[in-house]
């Protein structure tokens, strides 16, 4: 699918506010509304757009605490790669998990409320997985850039 000025134009809009109307997003990019909802609507089908969501605040939520955990597996296998990720996926804590090449197989983002909850995480259910044989935290001091929107 090529995309046009427009359809970047309106890409960048729902990423910045994905609760613009159609017609706000129309008079921003200067085309009436049936031909802006029929841009929106294939860039949807194309799955260009994935979806919509809501980011929360994880501080006012009481999850301040982020954690940056590498994760190293005790035998590269698929079974034990199959097996980490869907216990990593069953666990609310943890909101990013990525596969990465280098010195350790994969990367893991983890939300909490303190250091004492991550520890319970820690203890409990991240080196209680059977195929884990190293893990090594980082806390995040202070978050620089945040964002969701891509560049287009």
């Amino acid at each position: 699918m090529t995309l046009d000025g427009t359809d970047l134009r309106i890409l960048q809009l729902l990423q910045e506010n994905a609760q613009l109307t159609i017609k706000e997003i129309s008079k921003q990019i200067n085309l009436s509304m049936t031909p802006t909802h029929d841009r929106i609507k294939r860039l949807e089908q194309e799955e260009i757009i994935e979806k919509y969501v809501t980011i929360l605040n994880k501080k006012k939520l009481g999850n301040p605490l982020v954690v940056y955990c590498s994760i190293t597996l005790d035998k590269q296998q698929k079974n034990h790669f199959e097996e980490f990720e869907e216990a990593i996926k069953q666990f609310p804590e943890v909101i990013e998990c990525s596969v990465v090449s280098g010195s350790y197989d994969y990367l893991v983002k983890i939300i909490a409320k303190n250091m004492e909850a991550y520890n319970e995480f820690y203890q409990k259910k991240l080196s209680a997985l059977q195929s884990v044989a190293h893990i090594s935290s980082s806390f995040v001091m202070s978050e620089v850039k945040n964002t969701t929107v891509l560049p287009l």
